[in-house]
Order: C-alpha cells, then sequence, then structure tokens
C-alpha cells in the first residue's frame, strides 16, 4: 500500500500538531484511592470543561491483547497510538512463533538450551496447564517440550498450575494425563527423562497478581525451586488425593504438592545452573513469579540469595520494568506507521520524552522500529531520567521534557510533535498514593506550560494516555471494596488498571472545524493516529481506524 498521503476532508490546522500522551492516567472511580481525582489539577479539568472528552480503551482487544480482562501496557499502547491499526499481542503471537518455527530460532531459546546442556541441570518449565488460551496454551508447551528433545536436553522438569477458571472446574486430570501422554512419548527413547514436578491449584500457588498475595508466589517457590511440600509420586495421586480429602474443591483452589522419587526426595527442584521458561503468555499473574526469579533482593518473602539460573517469559510482561530480560516471542511486525507515512510525505516530526519512557514515543511508536525514517525531518530528544526511586522525586522530568518540546514549538520546525509525561505511570508503580497525587499535579503545572506553548505556536494539541496506572492506587476486593491487611492497612496497587483513558482536542482558537466524538461503537487508541492525520488535513490510509473527528 502507497505511503503518499492524500488531502482529506478537513482542512490542516495553522500551527503544529502535538499528541500529548499522559502516561498510565487513566479514568477511574473518583474516590480516595484515585491519585489523580485527589489532586489539584485545574489545567486538566479546565480542558476537559471546556472542550469536553471521550473515553478510549487501552487495554484487551483494543491494544492486540487476548481477552478484555487483559490490562494494557505501555508499549502496547504506543504501538496502537503510532500504528492507527490493532495488531495482535500474547497468544496469537505465540501461536504463529510456535507454528513458524521461530520461537525456536530465536536467540533466547538457543541460551536456555546451551545453559542446560553446559551445567547438567534440568530444562524447567512453569505455566497453567490448560487449553483455556486467556493466560497459556498446552499446546505452547507440548511444542517447546518436543523442540527439546529433539535438540538432544536430556531432563525437563514441569511445574504445573492448575486451572479450574478458564476451563471446567475439574478437568484438571484431562489436561495432566495429555501431557503425561507427550512425556511418555518423548521417553520412550530411554535417553530422556520428562517429568512433572510440582503444582498446585492457580488461586493458591504462584500466579498472583497486583502483589494481592505474595504468599502464593513464596509457596510457589518453596514448590517450584526448593521442592518443599507435601509429596505425591505423581501429580495425578496429588489431584485424586486433594479432591477425596476435600469434596467440591475445584481445580483453581488445590493444594500444592510436590512430586517425589520412591525414596522420598523430590524430582525437581531448580537448582543454580538451570534453565527456566514461564510458559504463560499474559503478563498479569506472570510479572511477581518473575521478579522472583530477577530482582536483586527480594522483600517480600524470603527467597534467599538471587538464583543463578537461565530465566525466561514466552513473552516481556512488562516493558516499563523490562520483566524477564529474557523472553522467547518478539513484538508483532508494524509496518505504515503515523511516523513512516509522516516522513514519506516531508512532514517535519519532533519526539520527546525523559528516559523511561523515551523508547516509547520512538521506538514502540514507530512499530517497534529502532531509529528514524528520515534523519533530516525527525528530530528525538530524550531527557536523562533521575536515579531514584520515583516517589521520592514524583515529579520527574516533567518539567524539562516540556521545556524542550516548547523550544521546538516555538522554533517553528516542527508540524507534528508527540511527547510522554511519565509520572502517572512510573510513579503509580510505587504503590505510594501521596507521591502519585504529586506526580499529577506535577503533570498539569507542566501541561499549562505546554498549552500556552501550542496555543501562541497557533497549533492544536490532543490530550490522552496509554493506559491507566494512579487512576487506581488501591486494591479492591470483589465487592469494591478496598483490600486490607490484618492491622486494617490498606493494600496498595501497583499495577496498571482496566479503565478507560480520556481523549481532549485542545483547540483554543477554534481552527478545527469538527469535534472529537465517538465515531465508532468502541473507539480506542489506535483511532489517534487518523485523527492526528486529519488534523494535518490528510486522508488517513484506508486501514487506519477511523478518526475520531465529526
Amino acid at each position: 500500500m502507497s505511503l503518499t498521503l492524500a488531502k482529506g476532508r478537513f482542512d490542516a490546522v495553522n500551527g503544529p500538531v502535538l499528541t500529548i500522551v499522559l502516561d498510565g492516567v487513566g479514568l477511574g472511580p473518583k474516590d480516595e484511592g484515585n491519585a489523580w481525582f485527589n489532586a489539584r489539577t485545574p489545567v486538566l479539568d479546565a480542558a476537559m470543561e471546556r472542550y469536553g472528552y471521550i473515553s478510549l480503551a487501552a487495554h484487551g482487544l483494543a491494544v492486540g491483547l487476548p481477552s478484555d480482562g487483559d490490562m494494557g501496557n505501555s508499549e502496547v499502547g504506543h504501538n496502537a497510538l503510532g500504528a492507527g491499526r490493532i495488531f495482535s499481542q500474547g497468544a496469537r503471537l505465540c501461536n504463529e512463533a510456535i507454528e513458524g518455527g521461530s520461537i525456536f530460532e530465536g536467540e533466547t531459546w538457543k541460551w536456555l538450551i546451551e545453559g542446560v546442556k553446559a551445567s547438567g541441570e534440568p530444562l524447567h518449565f512453569i505455566g497453567l496447564l490448560s487449553d483455556g488460551n486467556v493466560h497459556s496454551h498446552e499446546k505452547h508447551l507440548h511444542a517447546m517440550l518436543r523442540r527439546a528433545a529433539e535438540e538432544g536436553v536430556r531432563k525437563v522438569r514441569i511445574h504445573i498450575l492448575l486451572d479450574g477458571r478458564d476451563v471446567g472446574e475439574t478437568s484438571a486430570l484431562t489436561y495432566v494425563e495429555r501431557l503425561d501422554a507427550v512425556l511418555d512419548d518423548i521417553n520412550m527413547s530411554g535417553y530422556h527423562d520428562f517429568q512433572i514436578a510440582s503444582g498446585g491449584g492457580r488461586m493458591v500457588v504462584t500466579m498472583d497478581r497486583y502483589e494481592a498475595n505474595w504468599g502464593m508466589v513464596d509457596l510457589g517457590w518453596k514448590l517450584h525451586v526448593k521442592g518443599e511440600g507435601r509429596g505425591f509420586r505423581s501429580a495425578n495421586q496429588a489431584i485424586e488425593t486433594f479432591r477425596a480429602e476435600q469434596p467440591g474443591i475445584t481445580d483453581q483452589f488445590l493444594p500444592g504438592f510436590v512430586v517425589v522419587d520412591e525414596n522420598g526426595s523430590p524430582v525437581g527442584p531448580i537448582h543454580e545452573g538451570a534453565s527456566v521458561v514461564l510458559f504463560n503468555f499474559r503478563g498479569d499473574r506472570a510479572i511477581e513469579i518473575s521478579r522472583a526469579f530477577e530482582d536483586e533482593t527480594m522483600p517480600h518473602f524470603d527467597r534467599g540469595p538471587k538464583l543463578n539460573v537461565r530465566y525466561a517469559g514466552i513473552m516481556q510482561y512488562d516493558g516499563d520494568l523490562k520483566l524477564p530480560k529474557h523472553f522467547l516471542v518478539a513484538p508483532p511486525a508494524i509496518d505504515r506507521t503515523l511516523g513512516e507515512h509522516l516522513a514519506f510525505n516531508k512532514i517535519s516530526q519532533f519526539a520527546c520524552a525523559e528516559t523511561q519512557k523515551f523508547g516509547h514515543v520512538t521506538y514502540f511508536w514507530n512499530g517497534n522500529r529502532t531509529g528514524r525514517f528520515d534523519d533530516e525531518l525527525e528530530t528525538y530528544v530524550e531527557v536523562p531520567s533521575d536515579n531514584v526511586p520515583f516517589e521520592q522525586r514524583p515529579w520527574m522530568k516533567a518539567a524539562e521534557v516540556v521545556d524542550a518540546t516548547i523550544a521546538a514549538l516555538e522554533s517553528g520546525k516542527y508540524r507534528y510533535l508527540r511527547l510522554n509525561l511519565a509520572n502517572g505511570d512510573m510513579v503509580g508503580h510505587t504503590g505510594s498514593l501521596d507521591a502519585a497525587i504529586i506526580a499529577m499535579e506535577a503533570v498539569d503545572i507542566s501541561l499549562g506550560r505546554l498549552l500556552k506553548a501550542i496555543e501562541k505556536a497557533n497549533g492544536v494539541a490532543l490530550i490522552t494516555a496509554d493506559h491507566g496506572n494512579c487512576d487506581e492506587m488501591f486494591e479492591r476486593k470483589k465487592d469494591g471494596s478496598f483490600k486490607a491487611d490484618a492491622q486494617g492497612r490498606i493494600t496498595p496497587r501497583t499495577s496498571h488498571t482496566l479503565n478507560q483513558v480520556p481523549a481532549i482536542l485542545f483547540d483554543p482558537k477554534g481552527q478545527v472545524k469538527a469535534k472529537l466524538a465517538k465515531t465508532v461503537e468502541k473507539p480506542g487508541l489506535a483511532n489517534v493516529a487518523a485523527t492526528m492525520l486529519e488534523l494535518m488535513g490528510f486522508e488517513p490510509p484506508a486501514d487506519y481506524e477511523p478518526s475520531l473527528l465529526k
């Protein structure tokens, strides 16, 4: 498809066009757990009142994730903002990587295999054993087991988490039997020693999320890594015993277990020199166990010193935190982004963020592409982030990012500009409500300076976000009330949210002869690119998600 842009249905605005990404600022419940709601933000308040706003989906299907139960993140959010289309992530990418074989051709798979061949330790797999296709799929595990056998890996241990939530409540034995059939087939050679080593229900062992119960991860660490727990000769025996002891129990709540040999010794503790793969592709319940393997220190439970193993996820679960460092399936191949179209049509561009989000307004915005499309037309400015905990300096580098962007606006060199203010996300991740409130006030002050510069330059701006975070700083129970510990202290939330994000069209001189509107049934981040093109007077590419101008 051609990169040439045709004249659109609207006249172009006279001055520069700017996209402002307020990272991690969603439309959450207006209560004491919402940092934005509790902050003093007169600039944002006034802009929303004067120009109105619409809500954009920034999670789940709207950004290419497997389901609407999946939190958005900065990587897929900026992919969608810059690409103008929705590209598959997660389950579909893993399917394609396994079916096409690219997962086994990458450096991470080779690194994992080389590690265990050199050490003689087993290759370990941890993950949800089912075909629910929400967090994982058994066929991904089966394929990796067969490939490891083909490549001469002698010993493999599997640590299975039992579902009963995305599949039938008591279907665990079906999946164990299918896995056993794969293992039996591999072990027939007499050379291989592939076994299930430990397991337990997903709501009891390992798969905590939002730091709600680190005890689940602690238990998983004891079972999977240390081989400590109630012993059984097989996973089948464990499941059947628990069901007999607790009639009516469902798979997701089955207790943890360890598979032992004839002498009662665990068959598969994870020792130094091993390689470990977490085969869950969905991130929310994969982050904490990944941190247990990768963080230098672990204050949440008595892990002991960091284990010297080669650890990888089937996906990277948090791009902000680069967690885990190694992963098997690469991000999607994205072409014909907003930036590429503009560069091809000789439109000058400027992008700015501090270090924490610089890659998001460049690499991810440009479709996971390193470098510029046109060195003469594009300027990228990285403001070095402070090397201190974000809750100790919640204003971060918002002022400096805005300084650089104002200078770019005043230069008159750039037709299209984009920037990211990282405070709402990075401070939101700390779990400190007080710091997040200050972060939002710093963002608002900086936004006020920026909007004055836009008005002076005779331009317009679209203010939005890539996902929610600081809009919910406390964990909630199912009834919506806040969770608290035994001492009555409210449990902080440090993860992204499922909330939608605002989109505000700042047009101080009334240049745009249209309103920002819900032009499609479920508007999302991918609709922003076409909107920006129309503000510049261009017709969006035919396959882009529709513009939000009406």
